[in-house]
């Protein structure tokens, strides 16, 4: 006997490994084809697109450096004159008599939930497609989060599952503009006025969108907004509360200086708190950048708007590819994500992650977006803690019973099916568009191909698996 002579199991599993890749190679005949043409790269072709995208965040030093330097160089970096700009520029902006500044979006939703006297008992209906901190804002208050599911075109809460909702412990309501599209406000805020509710606008992905030429943000009771680093309107961190009303903003204020008396919750001199708060104060360096920032803004969403319209148009052509719908109302959107839905079907059934994966070979940065908000552990965590334990009764903490009336199907077959692309792609110029389209349609012409591609090298894994002992 050799002395290097394989083992009877050894000899199995590497003819059964080159088994398979000659079927492999059988069957998808391109993957070692001459790179060129219309291979997909994911199978050895040339990507169709090598440049880099547009940067972000986008800084200037000829513009910004000089205004910053001397914000740095006054020794005044806690919240100042500065702040007080942005605050008039951004209620300026909006359409609203009145904005405070803060630290993030998840503190703006916060403090105006808490400033309205939203807490333990109380019940806050939300979506289940946005960001975690949505919800977190919502449990923080004390509050119970309750899921009102999306509508599947535009991916935005559905009014019509909101008002089934609505029981005697709703306090409010908190629609999120997202992926910058907006929300129905004129359907919610009528439900909200039929039932006496609160609006909380999570606006943090929805700057200056409009609803027939309405602000997003200025409808409801507040207008939380985030400029936290991937936003269009970026400072690093940072928030901002809009509204009209003026007592309500001097409780927000209070409320983010400690509980310090301000404005007409003043009290006599040297009285100091008077409400409960924190600090959730801004900078003035976080400030400049946001009002440097706030300059090319409106050109940037134009940009943004122009691009993912023409998206929405070409790529509404190619079967198995439904991008998210603006409905008659949306007379600007923010454009913060272009989200469309992806059918396997018609991609001779390939999966969203192994699209997504040859459409990154593309060049072409995507993710999968959310998953369902609603079945996350931290809502069953915070149902065992001793706060919540003593809000409320044994009952209302009932998960089980709680997840069975907060099932949301739509929801999850958006997450199912979702196709992001971020907002910084969308600043890009009509022929970086088109790339976005050719390597779509290149995955679907090849789709079948890939398909196969994808199967067999996951059997030839699992075959490796299976032989390794």
């Amino acid at each position: 006997m050799l002395k290097n002579s394989f083992s009877r199991r050894e000899f199995v599993k590497q003819n059964s490994l080159i088994g398979l890749g000659a079927i492999a190679l059988s069957a998808t005949p391109a993957f070692f084809a001459n790179c060129s043409g219309n291979t997909p790269a994911i199978m050895g072709g040339h990507p169709i697109r090598t440049r880099s995208w547009p940067g972000w965040p986008v800084w200037n030093p000829e513009t910004d450096e000089k205004q910053f330097l001397e914000v740095l160089r006054s020794g005044v970096w806690s919240r100042a004159k500065v702040v007080s700009e942005f605050e008039h520029r951004w209620a300026e902006v909006v359409g609203t008599k009145r904005c405070l500044a803060v630290i993030n979006g998840t503190n703006a939703l916060i403090a105006s939930m808490v400033s309205l006297g939203i807490g333990g008992g109380d019940e806050v209906i939300v979506p289940p497609y946005t960001f975690v901190a949505t919800v977190l804002a919502v449990i923080q208050t004390g509050a119970i989060p309750v899921f009102a599911d999306i509508d599947l075109d535009t991916c935005q809460i559905d009014p019509e599952t909101i008002e089934k909702k609505i029981n005697s412990r709703t306090k409010a309501i908190l629609p999120v503009h997202i992926l910058g599209i907006p929300a129905d406000m004129e359907r919610i805020m009528a439900i909200a006025k039929k039932h006496n509710l609160f609006v909380i606008e999570d606006a943090c992905q929805g700057w200056l969108a409009t609803i027939n030429d309405k602000k997003v943000g200025s409808f409801g009771d507040a207008g939380c907004f985030s400029f936290q680093t991937s936003k269009n309107l970026t400072m690093g961190e940072g928030g901002a509360i809009v509204s009209d009303n003026e007592e309500f903003m001097d409780r927000c204020y209070s409320y983010h200086n400690y509980g310090h008396a301000f404005g007409t919750l003043a009290g006599t001199i040297g009285t100091g708190a008077v409400i409960l708060g924190t600090k959730l104060r801004m900078a003035e360096y976080q400030a400049i950048i946001g009002l440097a920032q706030l300059e090319r803004l409106d050109e940037q969403t134009s940009k943004r708007n122009k691009n993912a319209s023409y998206l929405r148009d070409e790529l509404g052509k190619i079967p198995g590819i439904k991008p998210a719908v603006l409905n008659k109302y949306v007379t600007r959107s923010a454009d913060h994500i272009f989200s469309f839905r992806y059918d396997k079907t018609q991609f001779e059934g390939l999966s969203r992650a192994n699209f997504q994966k040859a459409l990154i070979a593309e060049g072409i940065p995507c993710s999968s977006g959310y998953n369902p908000l609603n079945k996350m552990e931290f809502i069953a965590n915070a149902f065992k803690t001793k706060n919540f334990m003593k809000m409320y009764p044994a009952q209302i903490l009932d998960y089980k019973k709680y997840m069975e009336e907060n099932q949301c199907p739509v929801n999850d077959r958006l997450c199912e099916e979702a196709v992001w692309i971020q907002q910084n792609i969308l600043l890009g110029e009509k022929e970086d568009m088109d790339d976005i389209i050719s390597a779509i349609e290149r995955i679907r012409k090849n789709a079948s191909e890939i398909a196969k591609m994808e199967t067999l090298l996951q059997r030839i894994q699992s075959q490796h698996y299976d032989l390794r002992y």
